[in-house]
């Protein structure tokens, strides 16, 4: 059974990043494996490949930088031995996602109580101040 070839439009339809961006990501070392190419010179992307794209796509919107994104590609690409390292890096990265949910919290607290207020301000028929 063969390994399942993509290229980069099917990537790109796959997990929501652009062909501009899968080329940016390719340059800049965030891929965590070797992108091959077929006979004709154009990239072709495994299964694994787009799991890991995946994972980055997760890690932009949890706020993670590029470089960190860099940095943990290159350990996988390094191999097995540096793990305490990816894990340091992914625990920090945690460190940060937990107190940006912290603060996001703390503003849909605000918003809910405003919306509270309103609700009451408007079952009072507009009486008194809501805010």
């Amino acid at each position: 059974m063969t390994a399942e070839v993509l290229h980069i439009g099917e990537v790109a339809r796959r997990t929501g990043l652009s062909v501009h961006t899968l080329r940016l990501y390719e340059r800049e070392g965030l891929l965590a494996g070797e992108v091959l190419r077929d006979e004709a010179g154009r990239r072709v992307y495994s299964a694994w490949d787009v799991e890991w794209l995946g994972n980055c796509v997760k890690f932009r919107a949890s706020g993670m930088p590029l470089a960190v994104i860099g940095r943990l590609a290159r350990l996988v690409r390094e191999g097995t031995g540096n793990e305490a390292e990816r894990l340091e890096v992914l625990r920090e990265h945690r460190r940060h996602v937990a107190e940006r949910i912290a603060q996001l919290q703390d503003c849909l607290d605000l918003v809910d109580g405003k919306v509270a207020a309103y609700e009451r301000h408007l079952a009072a028929d507009g009486v008194g101040e809501p805010w």
